[in-house]
């Protein structure tokens, strides 16, 4: 067997390979769903429902609610992940983004276990570049 014909059974097998796991997997680059920064911003989307008191008195000079923040988190905040504190039992997220037109930087306190509480607790937020 030549090497060319090596070379074009290789690229058959090749092609049909990357064909069947298109098929199998989808096309991933649509969604990513999977991706860390995605699972921690639709966690944080369905339990941000409290606050810290300190959370509340940042909030209300801002002209924001919790839910303002669920609304958002999604479509324009990012975690920053270089900043948040993972410890044994808690995680402390560090997200960044706009929220009605004003950037804002805050931090969610989450427990690591979701099964033991799943909800999310605003600790901190500031308006404006950090």
């Amino acid at each position: 067997m030549t090497f060319t014909r090596r070379l074009s059974l290789f690229g058959i097998g090749l092609g049909l390979g990357c064909l069947l796991a298109w098929g199998i997997y989808g096309n991933r680059l649509e969604n990513t769903d999977w991706m860390p920064n995605h699972r921690v911003k639709l966690r944080l989307q369905s339990t941000l429902i409290q606050a810290t008191p300190q959370g509340e008195a940042q909030l209300a000079p801002l002209h924001l609610t919790l839910a303002d923040l669920r609304q958002a988190v999604i479509d324009s905040c990012d975690v920053n992940f270089s900043k948040s504190i993972r410890s044994k039992d808690s995680l402390v997220y560090f997200v960044h983004g706009t929220v009605r037109g004003q950037q804002v930087h805050y931090m969610a306190a989450t427990l690591r276990d979701f099964r033991t509480d799943s909800t999310a607790t605003l600790t901190a937020i500031h308006a404006g570049l950090k």
